[in-house]
C-alpha cells in the first residue's frame, strides 16, 4: 500500500536556526512545531533531511551531529512524536556530491524503500534548495518564513506550492488540502 510523506527540513524548518546546531543547549523548537508535528503525524509517515556542511568543514564531527540528532528525536518522542528517519549530507557545497539538496538523492531512497507517493506527499522547509527539491522530486513543496525563509525569498527561482509563514501555518495549509 502506498505511503503519504513529509519531507521536512530540520534547522529553521522543526528547531530555531542559530548558525551550525549540534550541541543540546542549542536545540529550540519554534513555536508550535511540535504541534504541527503531531497533527501532521496522523496522515503521513514524516522524515528529516538536512544539510549539515558543519561536518564538512569541520566544525563539528558527524559523531557530533549523531549525539544532537539523538537528543532530538529523544525530545520529540517524550512528545509523542516519531520521525521515521533522518538523511544528513555531510558535505560542503564545493564536494559536488549526490546527497546533497536540492538533489533528490534522498527522497528517491525513501520512495523506493518505503512505497511513498509523490503525489500525496510535501517538502517543507526554509531555504530554496527545499523547494527545488520538491520541484525535481515531483513533490508538491512548501516554503518557509520561518528560519533562514524572509532571508532567501527573492532567492527562490521556482515557485513553490504553498509560501507559509511557519511549519503550523504550513500544516494549516495541507489539511484543509487532503
Amino acid at each position: 500500500m502506498t505511503q503519504k510523506a513529509i519531507f521536512l527540513d530540520r534547522d529553521g524548518t522543526i528547531n530555531e536556526d542559530l548558525g551550525y546546531i549540534y550541541k543540546k543547549e542549542d536545540l529550540v523548537f519554534i513555536k508550535d512545531s511540535l504541534k504541527s508535528l503531531k497533527i501532521l503525524q496522523k496522515h503521513f509517515n514524516l522524515y528529516i533531511i538536512t544539510n549539515q556542511s558543519g561536518i564538512g568543514k569541520n566544525i563539528f564531527t558527524e559523531e557530533d551531529f549523531i549525539k544532537f540528532n539523538n537528543y532530538f528525536l529523544d525530545a520529540l518522542k517524550k512528545e509523542g512524536i516519531i520521525i521515521k528517519k533522518v538523511y544528513y549530507c555531510k558535505h560542503k557545497n564545493e564536494d559536488n556530491c549526490i546527497c546533497k539538496k536540492p538533489s533528490t538523492y534522498f527522497v528517491d531512497k525513501i520512495i523506493k524503500e518505503d512505497n511513498i507517493s509523490r503525489s500525496l506527499s510535501y517538502v517543507i522547509g526554509d531555504h530554496p534548495h527545499d523547494v527545488v527539491m520538491g520541484i525535481n522530486a515531483g513533490i508538491k513543496s512548501i516554503y518557509l518564513l520561518s528560519g533562514h525563509g524572509k532571508k532567501h525569498l527573492n532567492e527562490l527561482d521556482c515557485l513553490p506550492d504553498y509560501i507559509a509563514s511557519n511549519l503550523y501555518e504550513a500544516t494549516k495549509f495541507i489539511i484543509r488540502k487532503k
